[in-house]
């Protein structure tokens, strides 16, 4: 489903005309077959959220190739990337990144409406979402209103709303309790159990990456070790 070969990547530090190439991804090669959850573990300067923007088509890598369910995502344009994102990922991120001005509901319908699909059908698709992350009874309530753990799963219905194949997440239990932690954990594993997703998980916390079916370790840019769990 994801097959990532010899990615490179620099940052530029510095003024303009006396720039300095940093190297932050160095050969860094793969796989996420689908239906896994694969975790990608480091500490904070390993590179591993600049592969997730890789991923995502938010950056161009200076060399190698992603690809995503057989397509090549690093020749596209900024248009194509966007439809791309739009047609197969979700994403779940660390701060929620909610809109406060919108409900539960509004902000889990949003990705839907981006899609043109038509109101009757978002509403159904909605309210069956908003069942299966446990949050129907706090479908008009605001973030502020919402405790982290409701947040995160808000977030996680917006995500998974669109139907898509691939969910990245970077640190999606970041800013959670251990209790609420582990709630969101079992709720990414149930959900692929039940639909199949693929996870894609950013962390440095060694306990959720055990919680994926492999493990790839990064340090300093480069993968450095690859671990298979069984479930």
């Amino acid at each position: 489903m994801i097959a990532i070969h010899q990615l490179n990547h620099t940052f530029a530090i510095g003024k303009k005309g006396n720039e300095k190439k940093v190297p932050v991804l160095r050969n860094v090669s793969l796989d996420v077959a689908e239906g896994e959850i694969v975790a990608i573990l480091g500490k904070s300067g390993s590179g591993k959220s600049t592969l997730l923007n890789l991923v995502a088509g938010f950056m161009s890598p200076d060399s190698g190739t992603i690809q995503v369910n057989r397509q090549e995502i690093t020749s596209k344009n900024e248009t194509e990337k966007s439809n791309f994102r739009l047609q197969n990922y979700g994403f779940i991120f660390q701060s929620f990144q909610l809109m406060p001005g919108l409900t539960a509901f509004e902000n889990v319908e949003l990705p839907l409406k981006l899609q043109g699909v038509k109101k009757v059908e978002r509403q159904a698709r909605v309210k069956e979402m908003l069942t299966q992350v446990g949050l129907l009874e706090v479908e008009d309530h605001y973030p502020n209103e919402l405790s982290g753990g409701q947040q995160q799963r808000v977030s996680i219905g917006r995500a998974l709303i669109g139907k898509p194949s691939i969910l990245l997440a970077d640190e999606p239990t970041g800013s959670l309790d251990s209790e609420t932690e582990q709630e969101i954990l079992q709720l990414i594993q149930l959900l692929n159990e039940r639909f199949g997703i693929t996870f894609v998980i950013i962390t440095h916390d060694e306990e959720v990456a055990r919680t994926a079916h492999r493990q790839y370790r990064m340090h300093d840019g480069a993968i450095t070790e690859e671990a298979h769990y069984v479930s």
